[in-house]
Parts: structure tokens; sequence; C-alpha cells
């Protein structure tokens, strides 16, 4: 049964996998300003080597600790892998705070669903499992945004009691309580 999972070098072989369907969709161009398409222009070229894929691993479980230094404009961060066993589906980050930016269009929460698993319910089934940890970092309700076009997506923050609050720069804005 498919469940959220700190990133691990179990996942490395079908990671990989995911992550060339992810490119070869488009994603990790300069004009990609996803996560994903960070994570691909960033370290995408090395994730093949173990070392440079564990040191890939410590960098996101970093991200997650406050005290961690980051650019400005960023926030902490707690990414989740959703696997399948040995099978990596899609990943889901869930930002501590927000700040102007991320108010605006980002929100707190960010998922991926790779491209031969779509349309099978994982977004939804990574959201859900994702609130009640929002909930544990004191968020709530939590933001979470979508483009004005990504029909699944709305659908996901829809099903997962997102109430849309408005549309800014091109992104359909929702609140998702996480608790109850």
């Amino acid at each position: 049964m498919p469940e959220l999972t700190p990133p691990s070098v179990l996942l490395h072989r079908s990671f990989l996998d995911a992550m060339a369907e992810f490119a070869a969709e488009g994603r990790g161009g300069a004009s990609d300003d996803s996560m994903v398409g960070a994570e691909i222009r960033g370290f995408g070229a090395g994730w093949h080597d173990p070392a440079v894929f564990a040191r890939y691993l410590a960098t996101l479980e970093a991200a997650a600790r406050p005290e961690t230094p980051r650019p400005d404009g960023r926030v902490a961060c707690t990414t989740y892998w959703y696997a399948d066993g040995p099978t990596y589906l899609g990943r889901l980050a869930i930002r501590h705070t927000l700040n102007g930016p991320l108010l605006e269009w980002g929100g707190h929460i960010g998922y991926d669903v790779r491209p031969s698993a779509r349309r099978r319910g994982h977004a939804t089934a990574m959201l859900r499992e994702a609130l009640p940890l929002a909930r544990a970092l004191g968020i709530d309700p939590a933001l979470l945004t979508c483009d004005v076009e990504n029909t699944p997506s709305r659908k996901v923050i829809e099903a997962c009691g997102g109430v849309y609050e408005d549309t800014r720069v091109g992104k359909r804005r929702y609140w998702v309580p996480t608790s109850g």
C-alpha cells in the first residue's frame, strides 16, 4: 500500500526512473519554477552517483531543520516521498511557514506525482496523509495553490476540503483544514 515516507536511498533506482519521466515531459528547464524542476537542475546530472544521491538526501533532511542556513526567501521545508514498497510514486513538501511569495502563490504544501502514476488517486491520498503532518508542525489551515488551468490539482485540493479564497498571479488559492 502506498504511503508517505522520508526520502531514502532504498528508492534510488525508482526515483531516477521517475525523474527521467519528469524530464521527458519538460520538467527541469529554466522556466520550471517547481521544486522538482529546481531539484533536476541542481542535482539531476549527478543523481546516478550514490555519493551525490546521498548528499541530495542529506540536503532534503537538513531543509526541514529550522536552524539550517538557507538562501533568502527560503523557509524550513519537510519533504516526503510517496512510495509503494520499492516504487517511487511522487513527492510532497510541507513548508513550515509562509513568506510573501508563498502566501501569494506557493502555499504550505506542494506535491508532484510521476507521470506514469497519475490519475490513480495518489495525489489525493498523499495530501490526505500529509494534513496531520502539517498540523503537527502547527499549520492549520494549510494554504495550497494550483495553476488556474490545473484542473486535476484543483480537484485534489477540493477533495481534501480545500476552500477557495481567490486567484492571484495565475494561481488558485485554497485553505485546507489540517484538523479533523
